[in-house]
């Protein structure tokens, strides 16, 4: 029985980072000032878990809109991305959404879905795959926030690299672009981007979609420290510290935290890090865009808008990016 299964399970190419890099990451993020841990270290299977949970929340408006998009703007996605492509999904969390994409075209060459959950990405390329039998999958393990360089001869048909969610939002402005960048190098005249944006709305909305009422993005943001208890043999204790999820209005962007409750010790790979009552670990930012600012800042590195499609609240949208044809 075991054998079989192996043998059903779809092909993964484990680019997976160190637990040096983990280490480091953590350790660097907790030396400074303003104490903080990457929003990348979210997503072990546990996180993976948790992050599916509050898609389907209510309060929690993103996935809800975006997949309303890609039902509604089915065909009009599917005429952009074109037949006998390669699809490319960098964070393929689990496989509804490209599903929605995948269920609207006609003879995609290939499916190549990315992410740092090994869990989340085998479950989606083996999804995929039963779905889709004729369709070839292959996964790749990597953090893409380090290096995009394993998309480099992918394809020789016309590629399509999906960055659906609002991931994007999580990165600085000076990273965002760098990302952005690196992105338009991998692609050639014919290659495009499906890439999701968070739009701005009331911050009572923002502010919900963080702090739903059933605490499971409390749950997500404090199994970060839990991750690290595993896989650093540190000793964080959960119920020292508490969620928080605020919009910052000048910088237009979702600001979350760890907050500590008291003041104690951490011990991690040795060394001791020591916490004030209040003290606060930054663990994500999630900008959020207005159309013609994005657009600006793809025109500045060589990309051009050829699409946007909203849902009726326009609350979210997704974008279609090529580039600029000089």
């Amino acid at each position: 029985m075991e054998n079989n299964m192996k043998q059903t399970m779809s092909p993964i190419r484990d680019l997976k980072p160190s637990l040096a890099s983990l280490e480091e990451d953590v350790m660097s993020g907790l030396k400074k000032d303003q104490k903080s841990l990457p929003p990348k270290l979210f997503y072990d299977a546990e996180g993976s878990r948790l992050f599916n949970q509050i898609t389907e929340l209510p309060e929690y408006y993103l996935t809800r809109a975006e997949k309303g998009i890609l039902i509604t703007h089915q065909n009009d996605i599917a005429t952009f991305i074109g037949s006998s492509s390669t699809l490319v999904e960098l964070g393929c969390g689990n496989e509804e959404k490209i599903s929605l994409i995948l269920s609207g075209l006609e003879n995609v060459s290939d499916y190549i879905p990315v992410d740092i959950s090994l869990s989340a990405l085998q479950e989606t390329a083996d999804k995929i795959k039963n779905d889709n039998p004729l369709l070839s999958v292959q996964g790749i393990r990597a953090d893409y926030t380090e290096s995009l360089s394993f998309l480099s001869g992918i394809s020789q048909n016309k590629k399509v690299i999906s960055f659906l969610g609002s991931t994007l939002g999580n990165f600085e402005a000076e990273p965002r672009e760098l990302f952005l960048n690196q992105l338009a190098q991998e692609l050639r005249l014919e290659d495009g981007l499906l890439i999701g944006i968070d739009l701005k709305k009331p911050k009572r909305i923002l502010e919900a979609a963080y702090n739903d009422s059933n605490g499971i993005t409390a749950r997500f943001n404090k199994n970060v420290l839990q991750r690290i208890n595993k896989e650093l043999d540190a000793n964080f204790q959960l119920n020292n510290f508490s969620h928080l999820a605020c919009y910052n209005e000048e910088d237009q962007r979702i600001e979350m935290y760890l907050v500590s409750e008291r003041i104690q010790t951490v011990e991690i790979c040795g060394e001791s890090f020591h916490f004030q009552k209040g003290e606060r670990i930054h663990t994500e930012n999630s900008y959020k865009f207005s159309v013609d600012e994005f657009e600006k800042t793809l025109h500045h590195i060589g990309l051009r808008l050829r699409k946007v499609w909203t849902d009726q609240e326009n609350h979210f949208a997704v974008t279609y990016v090529e580039p600029l044809n000089v």
